[in-house]
């Protein structure tokens, strides 16, 4: 096994390796390493005799020109063959070293057809997220209060312990939870205003991406209205607006009057729409302010209706980068570059630090730009990072919906009307991100760590003394232990996920398997066969079956077999966990749960705590997996082929660093798909093919 060192001096070695171009004549490589795989191991599934499974045909692809002439298949020939997925279980295995210089070959090849593109998927315009315009009128405004309550933010701080200008998370710490999405505690807000519909995402996605985040004529008006509400709120006053003395309050001299409005607007505007505002629109601002003005109407009441019009703007309530035109990508300027940053590490418009850099061109020095990262990821408006990558990267939000039968697991019901113990649950592992991230630690502590945050309820739920009163729902007192037992520890067998992956009274392996693949890999698997029945409920004469055996008949399936293959070993893993987290030897009838598996065809494991050493074994293939999650966050897209090269080199500095969560992080905000911008606006495809400007509404 070679070291991080090692691992990731191969890794920079292939980033560093930049063809200006691919010699398709000169095809050493792959008639001597590619073809005699595809030809010994392949092509008898893969296009021989007719037969093409997966729709790959490899007798097609007679050369390297063929190779990267669509880098998604070949992305995928990759992945497959890394994973050990192919050839198939029932094929002779690839030898390890004819293995690893295959997909060494191959992803050089990948690399050169994303360098000779030239660009990245574009990132599609779209308007802020419900939690990104909350954030967004605070900073504008500098409010005191939030804009409206938030049922997306799982976890609010309690006792002022987020501060990651300490560097440290504090041993005892109190939060409190959102039930059934609603706010566990009414925040100061002002008084009369709601929010808009929650935004949808994709299973696989993030709630910022731009696919969702279209904008209908029945979602405009539903602006306009709410920034109405904004500023006609009872409490929209001097007591909650922290620029009201600079922009709501008349300026002392009349004679100034015009002079000092058009610098207000120019201001304020400028901070609205994260760029300077133009001459053009600057001046019908002003002259709509004067015409006000000089009809009688009082001053912070026109001034009011100018962030009211704001507030429902599209300059302020889109997100976009200009075109780059030239069909290749471009550099952002730096008031592009300040935007995108703001809303990846604050979800929220830029400060005046980050204006005042894009203004002066010095944002874009890749220098200024990795001081800027680590000011950011110091100031407490992090916690709004924290309160959205995490809980939708580990799809948290299952747990609210997870209804374990009453019946059987009483005790998950503490309190009524509905209040659970998955509420202690999901805080667990959103602790631990947030230690991660302001003790700036490694990433593999996600995969299993020697600490953890529990309340007394938890501790009593794992079966851990505790003489401590358990607490009531409305606030929970989390007290940082270390954990000795290695089952526990980490995100992966949190009894969050483990009871978010059940049904209401047996486990889903299948459901689990999913879960590993695509939050720790970033593989998630295509879905069933449309005429794939579910797993039949214990019937008479099955009682005695283990959840191994009730599986059989699935496994048996010829279309069912590759999915479960990938998927059995990472979720019969867990099988000791219970339906809501709590270990078990044996099932209900008396049967010894089998934990054992093989992952990725190589790592041999009787029970979870060796298939947790086995993730840390493929700690470099979480990274990657990690990464491209993090990347497609901060872009608010997927990712593609195109990415690769900054994604291995994202990989291979985080490595070198041991790990480090900051460390990712500033390389996300490093790489070329982060800096640059795409060729063209993006559109969004109709389903009749016709493109066209992303401003449908799915809601």
């Amino acid at each position: 096994m070679m070291n991080r060192q090692t691992t990731a001096f191969w890794i920079l070695c292939l980033v560093a390796w930049h063809p200006t171009g691919i010699c398709y004549a000169d095809d050493g490589v792959f008639s001597e390493v590619v073809r005699p795989v595809f030809q010994q191991s392949c092509v008898k599934c893969h296009g021989r005799d007719g037969k093409v499974k997966g729709k790959v045909d490899l007798l097609k692809i007679g050369g390297t020109a063929d190779l990267v002439s669509d880098l998604e298949r070949l992305e995928t020939i990759i992945d497959v063959i890394d994973e050990h997925e192919m050839p198939p279980e029932k094929e002779p295995e690839l030898k390890p070293g004819v293995r690893d210089q295959l997909v060494l070959e191959l992803r050089k090849l990948l690399h050169a057809g994303a360098s000779a593109e030239k660009k990245f998927a574009p990132t599609p315009i779209r308007r802020m997220n419900r939690f990104q315009y909350n954030n967004a009128v605070v900073d504008l405004l500098k409010l005191k209060v939030v804009v409206f309550p938030l049922p997306e933010k799982m976890m609010r701080d309690r006792s002022g312990y987020f501060r990651p200008e300490t560097g440290k998370m504090p041993d005892q710490l109190v939060v409190s939870s959102r039930q059934l999405g609603k706010s566990a505690l009414i925040e100061p807000r002002l008084a009369g205003v709601g929010p808009f519909p929650q935004d949808l995402r994709a299973e696989h996605g993030f709630d910022n991406r731009g696919d969702h985040l279209t904008l209908s004529p029945m979602l405009m008006e539903a602006f306009f209205k709410l920034s109405r509400r904004i500023v006609q709120s009872s409490n929209f006053d001097k007591r909650t607006v922290g620029i009201w003395q600079e922009f709501f309050v008349p300026p002392g001299k009349k004679e100034e009057l015009e002079s000092e409005v058009r610098e207000r607007l120019r201001v304020f505007l400028g901070r609205a729409f994260r760029r300077p505002v133009d001459e053009g629109l600057l001046e019908s601002y002003v002259e709509h302010v004067m015409g006000q003005l000089k009809s009688g109407k009082e001053f912070p009441g026109v001034m009011k209706e100018v962030v009211s019009a704001v507030l429902a703007s599209p300059q302020f309530l889109y997100l976009y980068d200009k075109s780059s035109g030239g069909g290749e990508a471009a550099l952002l300027d730096g008031y592009e570059l300040a935007s995108r940053l703001s809303f990846f590490l604050w979800g929220s418009i830029p400060d005046e630090k980050l204006l005042e850099l894009a203004s002066s061109g010095k944002l874009v020095e890749p220098e200024v730009l990795a001081g800027e990262v680590r000011r950011m990821l110091l100031d407490r408006k992090l916690k709004r990072f924290c309160d959205s990558f995490p809980a939708q990267w580990l799809q948290l939000e299952r747990i609210i919906s997870s209804l374990p039968d009453e019946t059987i697991y009483r005790d998950f019901y503490y309190a009524p009307p509905n209040y659970r113990t998955s509420m202690d649950m999901m805080m667990e592992p959103l602790l631990l991100f947030e230690t991660v991230l302001i003790e700036n630690r490694s990433i593999l502590e996600f995969i299993d760590s020697d600490y953890t945050y529990r309340t007394p309820r938890l501790r009593k739920w794992h079966g851990e003394p505790t003489k401590e009163r358990l607490g009531g729902p409305v606030t929970l007192n989390f007290k940082r232990q270390p954990v000795s037992d290695k089952r526990h520890g980490g995100v992966i067998t949190n009894a969050a996920v483990m009871t978010m992956t059940s049904g209401p009274d047996e486990t889903k392996p299948i459901t689990r398997g999913a879960w590993i693949a695509g939050v720790i890999f970033n593989d998630p698997p295509e879905p069933p066969p449309a005429d794939v029945p579910p797993l039949e409920q214990q019937k008479e004469g099955t009682e005695n079956l283990t959840m191994r055996e009730r599986f059989a008949a699935h496994r048996e399936r010829a279309d069912c077999a590759g999915c479960h293959a990938q998927l059995d070993p990472l979720g019969f893993a867990f099988e000791n966990f219970d339906p809501v987290g709590r270990w078990r030897e044996k099932y209900e009838n008396g049967r010894q749960v089998d934990a054992s598996g093989t992952l990725f065809r190589k790592h041999r494991f009787s029970n979870v705590v060796e298939f947790k050493q086995a993730l840390i074994e493929e700690k470099d293939r979480f990274t990657r997996g990690f990464a491209e999650h993090l990347l497609s966050f901060a872009l608010g897209r997927e990712i593609t082929p195109a990415d690769s090269p900054a994604l291995d080199k994202l990989v291979a500095q985080t490595i070198l660093d041991g790990y480090r969560i900051r460390t990712l992080i500033e390389g996300v905000v490093q790489s070329a798909p982060f800096v640059s911008r795409s060729s063209g606006i993006s559109e969004k495809t109709s389903s009749s093919g016709e493109s066209k400007p992303a401003i449908t509404e799915k809601q």
